[in-house]
């Protein structure tokens, strides 16, 4: 082949993975954009909205940079030193975002980084640095690492997607299974990856809401996984039908009407073999990890999951020696002890 039609070509292709890549970080801008003010499920050290105490009041001067599109950090020239330098300590407090804020922020960076791998990954196209690295806003850049490093362990948690850094490269980046082996075939099979999961944030979201969460609790709270019931999802296929038929079916998930409710309203509970199968304690675990912080930081569900755990250690205990009341067992034990001090 004449050496101008191979330089062509060469043209050709690259052009070709620049548009792939231009439209991919579109798509992902997209639905990144969805999730922005979604409830924060996965934010940071903080717990979930509806497990965290109310957040302090921020100063009035504070409203610029508690937007979402606010900096974390940034350099700043000579002047705006100056500038700074002349405020008094509570402006200049106020002018820069708590820890809390700060957290708030870098986690929706995590979700929309999220979303962008979700792309990649379902579009099978290559994963690059540079790629990622264009996709954060130049504000967040210095925050890079931390930002992939907490959606990757994110996406491993929820999705079972471990991200690697490819070798010798070390430029590009590859998804393997949670037994290290690569994604290949039908990304909402459950052979390639397993929903596992998923279905214990699903269990995490109902044991928050008191252990029945509405259709509405759900599907907002999937929404910052960039789950949405309307849109097919590249693991969980169409995520309508896999959470309330499916899992349902499998007797995972119940799904109920609220009796007298017009039009009819549903929530869902835990199934028989969610009960069965996992417990409180597991997925209060879960969502420990995904926020970043252990399950006592969550004291009233932390009580109910060990309670919880006590109970089916009894009805283990009953099967094998036959029924028997918990109480009076308790109380002779409690009589038997004192009785040899």
């Amino acid at each position: 082949m004449p050496r101008r039609q191979k330089s062509k070509l060469r043209a050709l292709e690259k052009r070709r993975q620049a548009q792939s890549e231009t439209q991919g970080l579109k798509d992902a801008q997209a639905t990144a954009a969805e999730v922005e003010e979604a409830p924060s499920l996965l934010s940071g050290d903080s717990p979930p909205s509806a497990l965290a105490p109310d957040p302090p009041q921020e100063p009035q001067g504070a409203s610029a940079s508690s937007s979402p599109d606010a900096g974390v950090t940034c350099p700043r020239s000579d002047a705006s030193a100056k500038s700074q330098g002349e405020e008094t300590p509570s402006a200049s407090q106020a002018a820069r975002p708590t820890p809390r804020v700060r957290k708030d922020l870098l986690a929706r960076q995590v979700t929309k980084m999220m979303q962008y791998l979700l792309e990649k990954l379902n579009r099978k196209e290559p994963i690059t640095q540079a790629a990622l690295l264009k996709f954060v806003k130049r504000k967040y850049q210095e925050h890079f690492p931390e930002i992939l490093k907490a959606a990757s362990e994110r996406m491993e948690l929820v999705f079972g997607l471990q991200l690697k850094e490819n070798k010798p490269n070390r430029r590009t980046y590859s998804f393997v299974n949670n037994l290290g082996l690569p994604i290949e075939g039908d990304l909402s099979s459950d052979e390639v990856l397993p929903k596992t999961g998923f279905l214990m944030v699903l269990l995490g979201v109902i044991f928050m809401k008191g252990n029945r969460a509405t259709e509405e609790e759900i599907w907002e709270y999937l929404k910052v996984l960039g789950v949405r019931p309307e849109r097919s999802h590249p693991i969980l296929g169409e995520p309508r039908e896999f959470v309330t038929k499916d899992l349902v079916q499998q007797k995972y998930l119940a799904h109920r009407q609220v009796p007298n409710s017009d039009p009819p309203r549903y929530v869902f509970l835990w199934g028989p073999r969610a009960h069965t199968e996992t417990s409180k304690m597991k997925v209060l675990e879960v969502m420990a990890k995904i926020n970043n912080t252990v399950p006592n930081a969550f004291p009233n569900l932390y009580e109910e999951a060990l309670r919880d755990d006590e109970d089916k250690a009894w009805l283990r205990a009953a099967v094998i020696v036959g029924p028997f009341n918990k109480a009076s067992f308790l109380s002779r034990a409690m009589s038997g002890s004192t009785s040899h001090v």
